[in-house]
């Protein structure tokens, strides 16, 4: 165990933080951040066939929805290389977004690398943040696509996870030619693990308690003394005290500057120390250069605890995150399950108390209220998406159907009191009875409509203003509870079903303040503030019996309200590493990354960005030998280059777009005397808030290939129809948008290119039947379509 002085002595940067001021009720009228409303953008399976692992695709085409309903930031899913195409949370490569080619495929549930950067800044193109979940606990699927090399005989027993603790990754210069064991352990991709990173180990023999339990995966050791070898690896650099935690913090930083993600929303905390958690926020805060999040970044741990737990953990990281306030939600359950026997005035003392502090003069939001989210609603589904049952066992807390009449009264509590609020995806949006689950275009308010009661709710939320009021309880009673956002609004929470409830409650509002109901449950009725600053609040039941059919609340504030709030469209800054140990060469992958080889003049591809037409891109090139001179260019969706700068030192440039689309950064030594070397490079531009035409299930083509080729890249999906199917019959059904030629490639689970073949695809539906003229062995196979980027699975019988 690490002793507190060694921690401060093995941290990176060190700063004395200055008293922080806790208050457990929010009275002071002063500008307040990091308060946001957050739209949690996925659920626990989330999938939609229109977008196959490119769920990026999904939320930039759902971003202006989110504008206009008032949506401040999206929580993205995990968008690491996974050790399958899952929902993320099985961390396999820190360092593949989706665009190295390893464990059989390329692209991430979330999509590949170009896709998510693209995401990322059409979202914020409308004015929303992004939100990025990380997962810090463990790692899992060690070994290749079949298992090779993933275990280390060596390793201590931990009962679970049968020793494979042996993470090696591509690179540049190490594909994956194969799936063997020995291909797998002589790659060296970036943060290579042994068996030593991960508990039990030497420096902490442990498999018990929240920080060393085995729970997802080998568990990672954050103690210094967590260090050491594999026994049978080829790629077998030598590692140092706190290697795990180095290596976690160096990532998170390029991560950050790579993605361009504004906030973090942290994976299971209680499971591993909080020191190391405090390091990373303070990293990712102050310590990420041009990309520092500042001290009211947003960013939210999830511990599932009791009040008291959740404020000492947010103590422990000298309150740089808040909490999802679990004990919040266990009132808010109260509601639903209550059956309208809770008594709702009792809700404020559900509160977690370390809610806001104050951070360099500023007032900052640190807990999250919720309702739902992906671990505490699991539901049973038919085959349409349709909910037929809950899986129970595996909710973290007992969900809240989004059907429940009393839904709109939790999360009129979930706004009105302070914190950011998280809104659930499937409360928000109805994917419940609309049989289109898993087939809906969330562009259509037909197949994705939302609930009408949640969207007023944020609207009242974002354009009266809530949180920049002080927040003060003005009724308690069993069925009425009424908060006043001090002279900015007034939420009256009802949870009897068929009862109205009308209090007289004290306000701030200056006598003679005309107020009417802006959820409009009361219709065009208004009420006047009395000389002794009393008003009389109406809410209406549950039973959406109230105009507009409004459900448990109301929402008072002066006729005179000035609204109209406004997310401002902004560009996105990411940068690129261009270095041996990151991207891959392989030619099922994007081809990105290698840094400037010795002694040529070769072009290295750093990645690409989609920009709106007529609009800016803002480079800098940085070299590691700012002696050498170096070129820097940027070339549009033809391969034609329309920007350049060469010399030494730090290379500056911008290029106006004459059209919409990809345009890709790239780098070459300028002299071929040059030696080898590492750069960044990094741009700012604007992508289009709309995409013109469909990025449904779109794969875009290599920008370095032809232009006939570059046609190909309005592909939409790729079927083997059945799978699994024998080696002599095997059917494959491509839809084309054009007519256009396609390679279908066959590779075992080797990387053994076993056949290809080029077909001519016409416009629609393209069934193709494989000429393979070889009895193939029985087993799993990796069909794709390079030019699509597209890959499946194919099993032999």
């Amino acid at each position: 165990m690490m002793h507190f002085s060694s921690y401060f002595s093995h941290r990176k940067r060190f700063r004395w933080t200055a008293l922080l001021i806790f208050l457990s009720l929010f009275s002071v009228n002063q500008q307040v951040k990091a308060q946001q409303v957050v739209l949690q953008g996925f659920w626990w399976d989330y999938w939609n066939t229109n977008y196959p692992n490119g769920w990026a695709n999904y939320i930039a085409d759902l971003a202006p929805r989110l504008k206009a309903i008032g949506i401040d930031a999206v929580w993205m899913p995990p968008s690491i290389k996974n050790s399958n195409q899952g929902n993320g949370y099985s961390p396999f490569d820190n360092y593949d977004l989706g665009d190295k080619y390893q464990k059989g495929f390329l692209a991430t549930r979330v999509g590949n690398k170009d896709e998510l950067l693209r995401g990322v800044a059409i979202l914020h193109a409308n004015g929303i943040d992004v939100v990025q979940d990380i997962v810090l606990n463990h790692n899992d699927g060690a070994g290749s696509a079949s298992g090779g090399g993933g275990q280390d005989p060596s390793a201590w027993e931990d009962g679970t996870t049968s020793k494979y603790k042996n993470f090696r990754y591509v690179s540049y210069t190490k594909a994956a030619t194969d799936e063997t064991a020995a291909n797998y352990l002589a790659r060296n991709g970036r943060f290579s693990k042994n068996w030593q990173n991960f508990n039990p180990n030497p420096g902490n023999n442990s498999t018990s308690g929240d920080l060393n339990s085995i729970l997802f995966g080998p568990d990672i050791s954050y103690y210094n003394g967590s260090y050491g070898q594999s026994s049978n690896a080829t790629f077998n650099p030598t590692q140092s005290a706190d290697y795990m935690r180095n290596g976690n913090r160096d990532w998170l930083v390029w991560y950050k500057k790579q993605v361009g993600f504004d906030g973090v929303r942290v994976d299971a905390v209680k499971h591993f120390p909080a020191f190391a958690m405090e390091d990373f926020l303070y990293n990712l805060q102050s310590n990420a250069g041009w990309a520092n999040g500042g001290a009211t970044m947003y960013a939210v741990g999830e511990w599932v605890g009791g009040a008291g737990q959740l404020d000492q953990w947010c103590t422990d990281v000298q309150n740089r995150a808040g909490t999802f306030d679990f004990g919040f939600r266990e009132g808010l359950y109260g509601i639903v399950s209550g059956g309208g026997n809770f008594n709702i005035g009792t809700l404020p003392g559900y509160q977690q108390g370390t809610r806001t502090v104050l951070t360099n003069g500023t007032y900052v939001h640190r807990t999250v209220p919720f309702v739902n989210n992906h671990d505490t609603f699991r539901p049973q589904v038919s085959s349409t998406g349709n909910y037929t049952g809950w899986n129970s066992g595996s909710e973290l807390a007992p969900h809240i159907d989004p059907f429940d009449p009393r839904l709109s009264a939790a999360y009129a509590a979930a706004l009105a009191f302070d914190g950011s609020p998280q809104i659930f995806f499937e409360d928000l949006f109805n994917i419940g009875n609309t049989g289109k689950r898993y087939s809906h275009s969330p562009k259509s308010t037909v197949d994705l409509p939302v609930r009408s009661d949640l969207e007023n709710l944020i609207w009242c939320h974002q354009n009266l203003k809530f949180k920049q009021g002080a927040y003060k309880v003005r009724w308690q009673a069993a069925d009425h509870l009424v908060i006043e956002r001090s002279t900015k609004a007034i939420i009256g929470i009802n949870d009897n079903f068929s009862t109205w409830q009308n209090s007289t409650v004290s306000c701030d509002f200056a006598p003679g303040t005309v107020l009417k109901d802006y959820s409009g449950a009361n219709g065009t009725s208004t009420v006047t503030v009395s000389g002794s600053q009393t008003v009389v609040i109406n809410t209406p039941p549950c039973n959406g019996t109230a105009a507009g059919g409004r459900r448990g609340y109301s929402v008072w504030a002066p006729t005179n309200a000035v609204t109209g709030y406004v997310k401002t469209p902004r560009t996105t800054t990411q940068e690129w590493e261009l270095a041996d140990d990151l991207g891959d060469k392989d030619s099922r992958s994007l081809g990105q990354g290698g840094q400037l080889p010795a002694a040529s003049t070769a072009v290295r591809k750093a990645g690409r960005i989609y920009v709106a037409s007529g609009k800016a891109i803002s480079y800098v090139l940085y070299p590691t030998d700012a002696t050498r001179s170096l070129t820097v260019s940027i070339a549009n969706s033809a391969g034609t280059v329309v920007s350049t700068r060469t010399g030494t030192g730090n290379l500056t440039g911008s290029y106006t777009t004459t059209a919409e689309g990809w345009y890709t950064l790239r780098a070459n030594n300028a002299s071929t005397a040059n030696p080898a070397q590492r750069c960044f490079i990094k741009a700012t531009y604007m992508p289009p808030a709309v995409v013109t035409g469909a990025m449904t299930g779109r794969r875009d083509a290599n920008t370095d290939a032809p232009a006939a080729a570059l046609q190909a890249a309005l592909s939409t999906d790729l079927s083997v129809y059945p799978n699994p199917t024998s080696s002599d019959r095997i059917d494959v059904v491509l839809q084309s948008e054009l007519q256009q030629t396609a390679t279908i490639r066959l590779h075992d689970l080797t990387g053994r290119l076993v056949h290809e073949e080029t077909v001519r695809l016409n416009p629609g539906s393209n069934e193709v039947r494989l000429g393979v003229k070889r009895q193939l062995a029985a087993g799993m196979y990796q069909l794709s379509v390079p030019e699509f980027r597209l890959s499946r699975k194919l099993a032999l019988r």
